[in-house]
C-alpha cells in the first residue's frame, strides 16, 4: 500500500523519530501529521533556558556505547553537539553518609563481597561470600523483581544501599517494582543457562570493558535534537490536541479529531496506548493497561561561580535515608561544557513508583527540600541564584515481573493490524537511544523493507532492542 498520509500520535522522542524516518522514506509529497496533548513536543525530554544557557530537565545522558542517538546526531548534521563526561565516579549515600558507589556490580548487583566493601555491614558481606555454596533455584524462563532476588541471595543492605540507588535513577522505581528479565536480561539468561549461583550469574553476565566513553549528552540540551527533528519531519503540528479515538474503516484509519489518515503510529504512554487500543485491539490494550508509570519532579539549582562541589559526578541515596531527594546529579562536576558556566549547576530528582504525592509538593517544598538535603550530603550552604521545578506526572514507565510477556502481547494484538505500528519507552527500553530504536521500527513496519534504504545512513533498523 502507498503510505500518502501518516498521523503520529504522540511528539516524544519515540514519535519524532518515527515522524522523520517516514518522511526520509515517502518523500515530500506525503502528509505527515504529529499531534500530541501537551502543549510543547519532546515528551520526557525538555530544555529550558537556565544560567546563560540551556539545562535538561529531563533525561540527561545517554548510553554512548549504542549507536542510535550518536547516528542520529551525525545524520541530522549535529555531530559537534556530542559531549561527554567527566569521568568522575558517583558516590552512594548510604547508612548516613557518603560512600564510593560500589563497582563493579551489574546494575548494583555484586558478584562478590568486594564491590560493596564500606557499604554494607559485616554481615552482609559474609552472607555474600557464603552465597556461592548455597544452593540455588531457579526455573528457565521465570521472571520475579530485582529486590526479591537479590534479597534473597544477598540480603536487604545490598538491594538498599547498591540496586535501589541504580534502578531508581533509571526507572524511577524500585528492585521491588523491577523484574529481572526486562532490566537485566544478561542476568536473566546466566540464570536460564544454569548458573550455580546468584554470584556466578552476576560474574557471567557482567558486560566486557569496551574503549570509549560509556554515557554521552548534548552539548545544548536535548532540545537541539527534538529541534532538529521537528524541522526534518516538515510534518503539520498539532500541539494541545488530546486524540479522543481510532479505527479502522474501509476508507483508512480513522483518528478523532483529525480524521481519516493510510496509517498510524501511536507513540503514546502504555496507559494512552491502552484506552486508544481498545476497541481494535483488545488483547494487546488489556497488556498496556497493565504497565504501570511512575512520578518524578526534578530541582535544578545554580549557585554562586566558585561553589564548592565533591568531585564526583553525583550522589545516589539509598532507600530508608532519612532525606527526601533521590540522586543529585553535580552538572558541574560531571559535565565539562556545564563547568564552564558562570554558575554552579545541580540537579536533584524527587520520586520513585509509588511516591504519587511528590509531584502535587509546592515549588518551595521542593526547593527547600533540595538545599536541605545537598547541604546533608555534601556541605553545600549557598543560597541559589537561580531554581527550576520540573514535574513528571506518569513519566515512567515500571517494567514490573511479566513485563516481557506484556510487550509480547501488545506486539501480537497488533500484529494483524495493516496501518499500525506502536512506539515508545514502554516497550523495549527507557533509555533515550532505546526509544530512538522503537520509534525507527515503528516506521520500519509502516513503510516495509522495500523502502527501508530510503531512510538515510542508519540502515539496521532494529524491532527489539535491550533497555
Amino acid at each position: 500500500m502507498t503510505l500518502r498520509s501518516v498521523a503520529v500520535i504522540g511528539g516524544g522522542i519515540s514519535g519524532l523519530v518515527a515522524a522523520y524516518r517516514l518522511r526520509c522514506a515517502l518523500g515530500p509529497a506525503a502528509t505527515i501529521t504529529i499531534i500530541d496533548a501537551a502543549r510543547r513536543f519532546g515528551g520526557s525530554l525538555r530544555t529550558v533556558p537556565f544560567a546563560d544557557g540551556g539545562v535538561d530537565v529531563g533525561a540527561e545522558a545517554f548510553v554512548g556505547r549504542r549507536p542510535e542517538v550518536v547516528d542520529l546526531l551525525t545524520e541530522l548534521g549535529l555531530s559537534d553537539q556530542l559531549v561527554h563526561p567527566a569521568g568522575l565516579r558517583p558516590l552512594v549515600w548510604a547508612n548516613g553518609s557518603p560512600h564510593p558507589l560500589p563497582a563493579p556490580t551489574l546494575m548494583g548487583v555484586p558478584s562478590g563481597p568486594d564491590a560493596v566493601a564500606g557499604v554494607v555491614d559485616a554481615a552482609t558481606r559474609e552472607r555474600i561470600e557464603r552465597e556461592p555454596a548455597t544452593p540455588l533455584h531457579w526455573d528457565a524462563g521465570a521472571d520475579i523483581s530485582v529486590g526479591a532476588l537479590v534479597a534473597n541471595r544477598f540480603g536487604e543492605q545490598v538491594v538498599a544501599r547498591s540496586v535501589d540507588p541504580l534502578l531508581g535513577g533509571v526507572y524511577a522505581g524500585t528492585a521491588a517494582t523491577i523484574g529481572v528479565r526486562a532490566a537485566l536480561p544478561t542476568l536473566a539468561a546466566a540464570l536460564d543457562a544454569g548458573a550455580p549461583s546468584l554470584s556466578a550469574a552476576v560474574a557471567s553476565a557482567m558486560p566486557k570493558p569496551a574503549p570509549g566513553p560509556v554515557f554521552g549528552g548534548i552539548r545544548d540540551g536535548y532540545g537541539a535534537l527534538l529541534d532538529a527533528l521537528r524541522e526534518r519531519t516538515d510534518a503539520v503540528l498539532h500541539t494541545g490536541t488530546a486524540v479522543t479515538g481510532v479505527r479502522r474503516e474501509p476508507a483508512g484509519w480513522v483518528v478523532d479529531p483529525l480524521g481519516v489518515v493510510d496509517a498510524v503510529v501511536l507513540a503514546v504512554p502504555a496507559p494512552r496506548a491502552a484506552a486508544l487500543l481498545a476497541d481494535v485491539a483488545p488483547a494487546a490494550a488489556s497488556a498496556a493497561a497493565e504497565i504501570d508509570l511512575a512520578s518524578s519532579a526534578l530541582v535544578v539549582l545554580a549557585f554562586p561561580a566558585g561553589t564548592e562541589l565533591p568531585s564526583n559526578s553525583g550522589i545516589l541515596v539509598a532507600t530508608g535515608e532519612r532525606l527526601a531527594a533521590k540522586a543529585f546529579t553535580l552538572s558541574s562536576r560531571k559535565w565539562p561544557h556545564l563547568a564552564q558556566r558562570d554558575a554552579v549547576l545541580v540537579r536533584a530528582s524527587f520520586g520513585r513508583f509509588g511516591d504519587s504525592g511528590i509531584v502535587d509538593r509546592p515549588d518551595t517544598e521542593l526547593i527547600a527540600s533540595a538545599r536541605a538535603d545537598l547541604e546533608t550530603v555534601c556541605g553545600v550552604a549557598a543560597e541559589p541564584v537561580q531554581t527550576h521545578v520540573q514535574r513528571w506526572r506518569g513519566g515512567l514507565p515500571q517494567y514490573a515481573p511479566g513485563h516481557l510477556d506484556r510487550v509480547a502481547a501488545i506486539r501480537a494484538g497488533v500484529a494483524g493490524l495493516d496501518g499500525l505500528a506502536v512506539a515508545g519507552a514502554y516497550l523495549d527500553g527507557v533509555g533515550v537511544p532505546a526509544c530512538v530504536a522503537s520509534g525507527t521500527a515503528a516506521a520500519a513496519r509502516l513503510i516495509g523493507p522495500a523502502a527501508a534504504r530510503l531512510v538515510g545512513p542508519a540502515a539496521a533498523w532494529p524491532t527489539a532492542v535491550e533497555g
